[in-house]
């Protein structure tokens, strides 16, 4: 059954309800136990200073004391609560986080950062810490102002007005900053991507001296960001000592009017004194929230960036799984149209393979070549029509059951930090005679044990560097690891020698012996003639498919016998 991603952070919330209701009811216990304090006081003040009794002084001490050791270890309780709440969450929101994270790339084509997973630290790191207790304590403010009250109405009036204007600072700091918080956070965000993006691309930079034009534009582009922040802490500040004067002001207040109440008689001094007390202790939640307004909307913003991330798709992770496919791909009227965009770069294309069949897509640039095997991979979900792998749409297999059936070399090579043996093994558990076999399938098995540590050996980062070539052919091994049934190369040759190629040729035929379907994109003639079925793409539509002799005689002499340049950019 198909489970929508963004329905983990509603069970996620659903699930921690309990744990607030805990932390609620530890706030309540506490905030009670803080009012030992004020009536020890009181208590010393009118009764043991006037009547000079030791063993009442005793008894109160005594009893304030081990109020005060309940109140620790309830305090440290509730702190632990709160942190293992915050891992807890960070556990079970990170993989959807992730996954809703790279469906977000891939609907981009590219380009989005793992912003995701920061917005999570962020979330987690305000409830899982002291900045959330405010919200817990601050409820508590009427139940002290009214205890201030029962001492003495005059010194309540005081209190409720000190309150008032308290609330009011809140209310006027949310008005200040939401907006400008909101935005700044916003771009912060497209910051870290930009800065992403150039951290990927480091060699380009440094090779053509684009850092200092780089780093110009970025920070034009985050200085907008910046002067927002700056503007809602600027106000925020000027509220914020508005409300400690406020605070101040109510202590100074207290203890005047108290101290005339006290000489008028209408009251004791240890009134007085406990009165001040518990209303600071009463008013401190609103000045902090004030001042930790700005994390309050941090944490909000990032969880509305979670809700969008994780609304984006599917979580096909729990689906009916299916039989073991041979091969058979079937490409139905099959049509995309990018995000954002409204012209299709595919259009109307179909085509059908069995297993064992080898397909050369070719065409030029900006043809659709690289969008319809991201197609056939499941990567992408046609706009229109459908791709089939033996009868059942690739959007409806189960991502690892699909992903255990097909092998996918990118045009792009990325390999991930660890051993050689872990790309093989796509970052799973496998045994090292199926790591090597599949190493062997691809021509790799001779490259990687001239690696430092050969099979394992550290690549990415930390790890030794190695050359593209070296990249490709391990990225080789990894697709056909686990003698999937499909095999999708898009360039598989762009970085390839004259034995990388011949291993690659070996290695297509190898596949297709096997009965393994295989697709490829390339531009060179040696693997192009492996191939017994061709596509030909043109502005996103299929001009020609069918066995390779017969499109070959349908092309005109020059496209047939042209070799483009081995570099170029990538399809859409």
């Amino acid at each position: 059954m198909l489970a929508r991603r963004g329905d983990a952070l509603t069970l996620a919330l659903a699930r921690c309800r309990r744990v607030w209701g805990g932390v609620a009811v530890f706030s309540a216990v506490l905030n009670l136990l803080m009012l030992a304090v004020p009536l020890y006081m009181m208590q010393v003040y009118d009764r043991v200073l006037t009547t000079g009794s030791v063993d009442t002084l005793l008894a109160l001490t005594t009893l304030v004391a081990a109020t005060l050791m309940v109140f620790g270890l309830l305090e440290a309780s509730r702190g632990r609560v709160l942190t293992r709440a915050g891992a807890w969450l960070d556990r079970e929101l990170g993989s959807p986080v992730l996954a809703g994270g790279v469906a977000a790339a891939l609907r981009a084509g590219g380009g989005v950062s793992a912003q995701g997973l920061r917005d999570l630290a962020t979330v987690r790191g305000y409830l899982g810490g002291p900045g959330v207790l405010p919200l817990f304590d601050a409820p508590w403010a009427p139940v002290f102002l009214g205890i201030v009250f029962l001492v003495h109405p005059v010194l309540g009036w005081i209190g409720l007005a000190g309150a008032l204007v308290l609330f009011g600072c809140a209310v006027l700091n949310d008005l200040a900053t939401r907006k400008k918080l909101t935005e700044a956070n916003g771009a912060a965000v497209r910051s870290l991507n930009a800065a992403d993006a150039a951290i990927r691309n480091a060699d380009a930079i440094a090779a053509m001296g684009m850092l200092p034009a780089l780093a110009r534009r970025w920070g034009e582009a985050g200085g907008r960001g910046l002067d927002l922040q700056t503007a809602a802490s600027d106000a925020s500040g000027i509220i914020s000592a508005l409300a400690k004067v406020v605070r101040f002001g109510l202590q100074v207040a207290m203890l005047g009017v108290g101290a005339w109440l006290v000489l008028g008689h209408e009251m004791t001094p240890g009134g007085m004194i406990a009165a001040a007390v518990i209303l600071a202790r009463g008013l401190a939640p609103l000045e902090q929230l004030i001042t930790s307004w700005r994390a309050l909307v941090g944490a909000r913003t990032a969880w509305r960036r979670l809700r969008e991330l994780t609304d984006g798709g599917r979580d096909r992770g729990e689906g009916t799984a299916l039989p073991r496919p041979v091969g058979r791909v079937a490409v139905e009227k099959v049509g995309y149209v990018p995000p954002g965009m409204r012209e299709p770069v595919l259009r109307q294309v179909s085509l059908r393979l069995d297993p064992g069949d080898a397909l050369g897509i070719v065409g030029p640039s900006g043809a659709g070549k690289t969008t319809l095997v991201r197609l056939l991979v499941g990567s992408l979900t046609p706009t229109a029509g459908h791709v089939r792998l033996d009868g059942a749409d690739v959007t409806a297999w189960p991502d690892p059951d699909r992903g255990r059936h097909v092998g996918y070399l990118p045009q792009t090579v990325e390999l991930f930090a660890g051993t050689v043996r872990d790309n093989i093994a796509r970052l799973g558990e496998a045994e090292d005679e199926v790591v090597v076999e599949a190493a062997r399938r691809a021509g790799a098995h001779e490259v990687i044990l001239a690696l430092p540590e050969g099979y394992d050996t550290l690549i990415g980062e930390g790890g030794v560097p190695i050359s593209g070539g070296q990249r490709q052919r391990i990225a080789l091994a990894r697709a056909v690891f686990g003698n999937p049934a499909l095999v999708v190369l898009d360039e598989p040759n762009a970085h390839l020698d004259a034995d990388g190629e011949q291993a690659l040729v070996e290695a297509v035929v190898g596949m297709c012996a096997q009965g393994v379907t295989v697709v490829l994109i390339a531009q060179r003639a040696g693997v192009m003639a492996q191939v017994d079925k061709m596509l030909v793409l043109q502005a996103g539509a299929a001009t020609s498919f069918g066995p390779r002799e017969k499109v070959l005689a349908t092309l005109r002499r020059p496209a047939m016998t042209a070799e483009p340049a081995p570099a170029r950019s990538p399809s859409p």
